[in-house]
């Protein structure tokens, strides 16, 4: 069996073992599907297509991406009217923000419409379309998995022995004692900066499919799917061996210290409350959106597998690793995840591109090579 194939078969397995799974731990098969449907196919999509567009505008020249929109605006003015009139109505009714976003993305969808034929806009849409329904139905699985293990495995076992790598790491000192003097330093607005960052980790992925669909097709953004599933296949089977909550849960000041109008604060604290309940047993009426992974830290893990996706734009994958240079720092400063969690993301990102994606670029390679030199 080719290797860039194991993806598929895990989702089968998985799939296949997930009702007998659940049925031993008593949680239903059931979901919040208009909350996940709206977060992951909205949400996550208007800000993936903006991101998109961003990465476009500084991974290509300009005579490739604003010259020809702004040559076109000037040959016809009333589109620029008509913009105009939809960013007021939008700022009007959303606030300066998400007008920004949702102005930005129809900019950006009405010029693939231009430059392709419906065929072309409709061949687009599929390439993206279906991977990322791959996408959403795989992470469902994963976090149907994840409430299980947290059944059958106590979440902290592993936190202090987590705790102690990192003190050997850090010289003595905890991702605990970096947060808590930042929480003296900075001001709250630092905080919340930091939580844009870590939270807008998730549409570097919608913008890593549309722009690798976008290129090249289909069969492309199924290996980028396969790649970030199988990260989190393999995060599964970490976390059940070694299951652990992060840094936060060992911490006896973390939330009399931590800024509790943070979402962070509130997340941080239904993750433990809600572990717990898994852990006793308690009744359950659907899958929560919870993750309760903490090692291996998949915020740097997925990044990882984005940029390698997006390598060949050189400009693209630096304005990548500088947000994910500031990911990090929002990471151990919101005490998600110890320094081990980040380490075993790397290796697990780079595990599941040697696993799936590697195969896939070296066949590539070969039947590109002529014949006469292959031999």
């Amino acid at each position: 069996m080719n290797p860039r194939y194991w993806h598929y078969w895990l989702s089968l397995l998985l799939c296949a073992a997930l009702v007998p799974v659940l049925r031993s731990q008593h949680i239903p098969l059931k979901f919040d599907w208009i909350t996940l449907a709206v977060a992951y196919w909205f949400l996550l999509t208007v800000q993936a297509i903006f991101l998109a567009t961003l990465l476009y505008l500084i991974g290509f020249p300009r005579r490739q991406t604003l010259g020809p929109v702004i040559t076109r605006y000037r040959q016809s003015p009333i589109r620029i009217a008509l913009v105009l009139l939809y960013f007021a109505l939008l700022l009007w009714a959303t606030g300066a923000t998400k007008a920004i976003v949702l102005t930005v993305d129809t900019i950006a969808l009405l010029e693939l419409r231009d430059r392709q034929r419906l065929a072309g806009v409709l061949h687009a849409a599929t390439a993206v379309l279906s991977p990322a329904a791959y996408f959403f139905f795989g992470f469902l699985v994963v976090l149907a998995y994840n409430c299980a293990i947290v059944s059958v495995r106590f979440n902290f076992a592993n936190d202090p022995t987590l705790a102690a790598m990192d003190r050997w790491l850090l010289h003595g000192h905890s991702v605990g004692d970096i947060a808590h003097w930042a929480v003296q330093v900075f001001p709250l607005s630092f905080f919340r900066f930091l939580e844009f960052v870590y939270f807008g980790m998730f549409p570097q992925i919608g913008a890593a499919m549309i722009l690798v669909a976008l290129s090249g097709g289909r069969r492309s953004t199924l290996q980028l799917v396969g790649t970030l599933l199988t990260s989190y296949y393999l995060a599964l089977a970490i976390f059940y061996l070694w299951p652990s909550q992060g840094p936060y849960y060992l911490c006896p000041n973390h939330f009399s210290r931590f800024p509790a109008s943070l979402q962070a604060y509130t997340i941080q604290k239904t993750l433990i409350s809600d572990a717990l309940a898994r852990w006793h047993h308690e009744v359950l009426a659907r899958i929560p959106t919870d993750y309760f992974i903490g090692l291996p830290c998949m915020h740097v893990a997925q990044p990882i597998i984005v940029m390698w996706f997006l390598r060949s734009w050189r400009r693209m994958v630096i304005a990548l690793a500088a947000y994910d240079v500031l990911l990090v720092a929002a990471i151990v400063l919101l005490e998600w995840h110890y320094v081990v969690d980040i380490i075993a993301g790397v290796f697990v990102a780079a595990l599941a591109i040697v696993i799936i994606d590697w195969p896939f670029r070296r066949e590539n390679l070969q039947s590109s090579t002529p014949a006469d030199v292959r031999a």
